[in-house]
């Protein structure tokens, strides 16, 4: 008796080969400057990233929202970046990976720039292989599901003439999102917490609440937040709530208080990452694909995460987080700004999903699947 079995087409020796990379960078002017804790944001950026294979696949995809470095990261792509890609199969993900991780050791400039630039090319280099397989990449990557909830960003402090704290929430909830992430961390606790009072008052019954204090808090001002906020909201999580010098045993203490503790998004290696697991920092990782060298890396710290039973979260991007998070077990929720704070998720997708059942729903088209508004594109490109 014989058996037979089916064998999968061996590749071409040309097929799927990078011949170019085209990127288009944007950026646009906000409504206001949006203050977090120590930070703040006027302009919304992005640099969407093409690329064109041998076998006539191009793909597209859009990450990041640095502004100021924005020309060195696209310097970044062309001069280094670009002539170690040209060349290889889009199917050699890894190689490329590792070929393209030497621009990192540069001592002399900031290695998180070259990290963002490797992600415009990992991210672009995985839609064309979503686009060649004929597959949506939330199922190569794992396939667990294709929907996600979806949650705002918000509680940026207040600027006179501006929406309140009350309407930003009414807000999110009108547009179907099941909760929203709270900026704390830049006032006193006690100040901090009687804004979240307000927000929470507005919410619709079962509305979640995270908090994010984007390392604004010292330890003890940051267990001191948790005991004032306990006494009105679970929170769901807490993220980034101490500052840098001392994060990781800063944020045990904090675990130690029984509120789950996230972060991540400020690492930008795999390294880091197991770092803050082995030493028992958090609850939920944040780590950022477009921050951190792409999915390929990203996929690499979700599977540490779950060996160490962390669930995943990711910081912005839901264009990317969306398939990355819905592809694993533990990934929990999408996350979107409102409008004014991100026009380009809000118009730039020709294609977003209608969510206003707070379930954030990914295209079933090959690669990461978005259409890009091309009118939307042009008008707003910053190199032209």
């Amino acid at each position: 008796m014989t058996v037979e079995t089916a064998s999968a087409r061996a590749l071409r020796p040309d097929e799927g080969l990078i011949e170019r990379v085209e990127t288009v960078p944007i950026r646009l002017g906000l409504d206001r400057d949006y203050r977090g804790s120590y930070y703040h944001m006027p302009n919304r950026c992005t640099i969407i990233t093409r690329l064109y294979t041998s076998d006539g696949i191009v793909s597209e995809a859009y990450n990041a929202d640095s502004d100021g470095e924005q020309d060195e990261i696209l310097a970044i792509i062309h001069r280094e970046l670009v002539p170690m890609v040209v060349g290889k199969s889009i199917f050699d993900y890894e190689a490329i990976w590792q070929a393209m991780s030497f621009v990192t050791r540069d001592q002399l400039r900031d290695r998180r720039l070259a990290v963002q630039a490797m992600a415009c090319i990992d991210t672009a280099v995985w839609d064309a292989i979503g686009r060649a397989l004929g597959q949506p990449l939330h199922r190569l990557w794992g396939g667990f599901r294709n929907e996600l909830p979806i949650i705002g960003i918000g509680g940026y402090y207040e600027v006179a003439g501006k929406p309140a704290i009350e309407a930003e929430v009414d807000r999110f909830a009108e547009f179907g999102m099941v909760g929203m992430k709270f900026k704390i961390g830049g006032l006193t606790p006690q100040d901090d917490a009687d804004r979240l009072r307000r927000a929470v008052g507005a919410g619709p019954d079962g509305f979640t609440f995270i908090v994010d204090a984007n390392q604004g808090y010292t330890q003890s001002e940051a267990v001191r937040f948790v005991a004032l906020a306990s006494e009105f909201v679970e929170l769901r999580w807490f993220e980034e709530p101490c500052r840098w010098p001392n994060d990781r045993l800063a944020m045990r203490d904090v675990r130690s208080t029984g509120v789950p503790v996230a972060a991540g998004q400020s690492e930008i290696s795999h390294g880091g990452m197991r770092d803050l697991f082995v030493e028992g920092a958090i609850d939920v990782c944040n780590f950022d694909a477009s921050w951190g060298g792409g999915p390929t890396e990203w996929l690499r710290v979700a599977a540490m995460a779950m060996a160490f039973n962390v669930e995943l979260g990711h910081h912005e991007e839901a264009q990317i987080a969306s398939h990355l998070l819905a592809s694993q077990p533990h990934g929990t929720y999408v996350e979107a700004f409102h409008p004014e704070r991100d026009p380009i998720f809000w118009n730039m997708l020709a294609n977003k999903p209608d969510f206003s059942d707070g379930v954030f729903r990914l295209p079933d088209t090959p690669g990461l699947g978005w259409e890009l508004d091309a009118d939307f594109v042009k008008r707003h490109r910053s190199d032209k």
